[in-house]
């Protein structure tokens, strides 16, 4: 099959998929139906920003601590070098 063959099948196909079936009647039925509301259950938790808020607060105290300032003393000599 030659690209235009195909471009024609495909073509078609695409016509004839709009195209309403023979089964298919216009006639227009009318259907009526009724609903009844129905009360709505508690589902539960709904606060759901606070505990949000609640988790990032748990979670600031698991930050890095600062390092430890350590000082060296060290003696060259006569003098002292004290190192930060």
């Amino acid at each position: 099959m030659n690209i235009k063959t195909i471009a024609a099948v495909g073509t078609a196909l695409t016509l004839l998929a709009g195209a309403p079936a023979l089964a298919q009647t216009t006639e227009e039925t009318t259907t009526t139906t009724t609903t009844t509301p129905v009360e709505e259950e508690d589902e539960g938790f709904d606060d759901w920003g606070l505990l949000g808020l609640l988790g990032l607060a748990g979670l600031a105290g698991l930050r890095r601590k600062d390092e430890p300032v350590r000082h060296d003393t060290t003696t060259h000599g006569a003098s002292t070098i004290n190192r930060a």
